[in-house]
């Protein structure tokens, strides 16, 4: 994700717990970012971490935080009462297509059967209502044929 979102925004601070051979190597839940150190936080967070990811990011972020996660992630009564209840996402950005996801790297060639959204909220938006949005087809339109490199 770094890459391309390094075509939009002047700077991009790139990490991850593990090291993939880009970016820093460290955790996010751990590291001491400063409150408000950052303009956005976009991140595919592991899936049974990103309810603290969401709650770190808020903090971490001044503008606004997205989440790439699973759209399963919208689902369960806990994450509704501790979560979504009092700090819903402004947006909940469905992919129309599945977005095929191998870890560690980029497979032109993947599949899969599980859908995934973005879960972006936008800070000093005032009271947030979610708006329901879909992604239309776009991964021919978007890829380049460096992403694989």
């Amino acid at each position: 994700m770094s890459r391309p979102l390094a075509e939009r925004f002047a700077r991009v601070d790139s990490a991850d717990v593990v090291d993939y051979g880009f970016g820093h190597v460290r955790d996010f839940l751990t590291y001491p970012y400063l409150a408000g150190s950052h303009d956005w936080v976009i991140t595919n967070p592991p899936f049974k971490l990103a309810h603290q990811f969401i709650e770190r990011s808020l903090t971490v972020a001044t503008r606004g935080v997205a989440i790439l996660a699973r759209t399963v992630f919208l689902e369960s009564v806990g994450r509704y009462e501790t979560l979504f209840k009092n700090n819903p996402p402004t947006y909940f950005a469905q992919f129309t297509e599945r977005v095929p996801m191998v870890k560690g790297r980029v497979d032109p060639r993947a599949s899969t059967a599980t859908g995934y959204a973005w879960f972006v909220w936008i800070k000093d938006n005032g009271p947030s209502r979610t708006q329901l949005v879909w992604i239309p087809p776009c991964r021919r339109s978007l890829e380049k044929a460096d992403d694989y490199d």
